[in-house]
């Protein structure tokens, strides 16, 4: 989780009447909400309302989203193209799902309106990558400016809306996640500071702003997906009404471009990638870096056999050294149980290359990982035997 803020009024003392001013409609105080993880053993934020949150005045079935894996009779490699998906949707409703397992639901996104109703994820924490676009997260912890190649995380039941300028296509790459987005433990010291030599590191990490307070008593929809399921509550207010708050759990971003690599005189494996992690897989960046420095490095990934995950690239800016005829906003996927490395002729072109202006999230997951109908559709068939000569 991200160090400790604290946003607007909160009291001197946890849990003890936090007082409004004289002639105050509702009761004299302002209405506190406890949002725990994991029970109440890990980080907790502390919210305090205008009016208490619970006011629900009409509940409806909003009907399922089905995620649903394709028939794949053989385990093989894949290539999506997925850069000239249809505009659709916003940036909820426009979501296509690209790959699944029980721990992650992968998700490509070009929307073609505004988001039209506030959304919250019940079960499963969120990372939107901004391929494109850029606007600003509405929430009741406040205001979130977002720009290309942020990733905004966003924990599990945060209200949330999106708000994208208009002058850019938004082009979104959505990571759903079962287990809670971590800060990797190998980056902190036993005091829960990020480490000197991290690739990242507090000031690189940035919540909300400013509070976004919404004093309306209308009848306000918010959309809630608890895994397949859409329910729509319709709450008494709008929960946007929070006057202050503290702790460690809020929605925030951390750009791809302040992620700094690790290089050294000879290839350096994937983990030194790596950005946040949950107990089901790993997010990484591969971001522009300095490339090995000894005089007989081999300069591309060595062929590697996936023995106990399943690996996703999403390639977003520049040219990947390793791969031939992948192209922006292209995914690859490769499986367990079958190698994979660089392209025939990469090892020789990258022999006087000193830098690499690649970026990529990569997605490596503990469990297999399944394409899904969707998806199949931007499938190259062609692409297993694309190590030929």
């Amino acid at each position: 989780m991200p160090h400790y803020l604290s946003r607007g009024s909160v009291p001197k003392k946890r849990h003890t009447a936090h007082r409004t001013a004289p002639g105050f409609k509702n009761e004299g105080i302002f209405y506190e909400e406890v949002i725990t993880t994991q029970g109440f053993s890990r980080a907790y934020s502390i919210t305090y309302h205008l009016r208490p949150p619970t006011r629900v005045k009409h509940i409806e079935a909003a009907g399922p989203i089905a995620v649903e894996a394709a028939e794949q009779p053989v385990l093989r490699h894949h290539h999506l193209k997925s850069g000239t998906i249809p505009v659709s949707g916003d940036p909820v409703t426009g979501r296509v799902p690209m790959f699944t397992n029980s721990d992650v639901t992968l998700w490509r996104c070009r929307p073609a309106q505004p988001q039209a109703e506030l959304f919250r994820n019940a079960v499963a924490d969120e990372v939107v990558f901004v391929h494109k676009g850029s606007g600003r997260l509405l929430t009741h912890f406040g205001v979130l400016p977002v720009k290309p190649f942020d990733y905004v995380v966003i924990p599990r039941c945060t209200t949330y809306k999106f708000e994208f300028d208009t002058a850019v296509q938004p082009d979104l790459l959505v990571v759903e996640a079962a287990g809670q987005i971590d800060v990797p433990p190998k980056y902190l010291n036993h005091d829960g500071q990020l480490r000197l030599g991290a690739p990242y590191s507090e000031r690189d990490l940035h919540g909300p702003t400013d509070l976004f307070v919404i004093d309306d008593e209308n009848d306000t929809p918010v959309l809630i997906k608890d895994g397949s399921r859409l329910s729509r509550y319709v709450l008494a207010g709008h929960p946007f009404d929070v006057i202050g708050w503290d702790g460690q759990v809020y929605p925030f971003t951390f750009n791809a471009d302040d992620f700094e690599p690790i290089t050294g005189t000879i290839h350096q494996p994937p983990p030194i990638h790596l950005t946040f992690e949950t107990p089901g897989f790993v997010l990484c960046t591969f971001a522009p870096r300095m490339l090995d420095t000894h005089p007989d490095a081999i300069k591309v990934p060595y062929a590697h056999s996936n023995v106990e995950s399943d690996e996703v690239l999403y390639y977003v800016r520049g040219k990947f050294g390793s791969r031939r005829g992948v192209e922006e906003a292209s995914f690859t996927l490769h499986p367990h149980g079958i190698p994979h490395g660089p392209h025939p002729g990469t090892i020789v072109a990258s022999r006087d290359m000193k830098w690499t202006d690649e970026l990529a999230v990569m997605v490596d997951t503990f469990r297999p990982l399944f394409v899904t109908k969707q998806a199949m559709a931007l499938d190259d068939p062609k692409y297993p035997f694309s190590w030929l000569d």
